[in-house]
């Protein structure tokens, strides 16, 4: 399933808003955007997720804000 599928689901806007209410959100994304997308620019959710030690609902929410360039 590509990003863009998973946005067009319905549940997208409630993953999303919990995402948010996260703790970690502001600074996992924040490391995403200076760190991990200079080192690995086309990273997958899943790796993401491994990486980091994240839900993968956080990764895909991080990597489409970013690369959609929401805040």
């Amino acid at each position: 399933m590509s990003l863009e599928d998973y946005v067009k689901d319905k549940l997208w806007s409630v993953l999303v808003e919990t995402v948010h209410a996260l703790p970690m959100y502001p600074h996992h994304k924040g490391y995403v955007r200076e760190v991990v997308l200079h080192e690995k620019p086309d990273i997958k959710p899943n790796e993401l997720a491994a990486r980091l030690g994240m839900p993968l609902g956080e990764a895909l929410v991080i990597l489409y804000e970013l690369k959609n360039q929401i805040t």
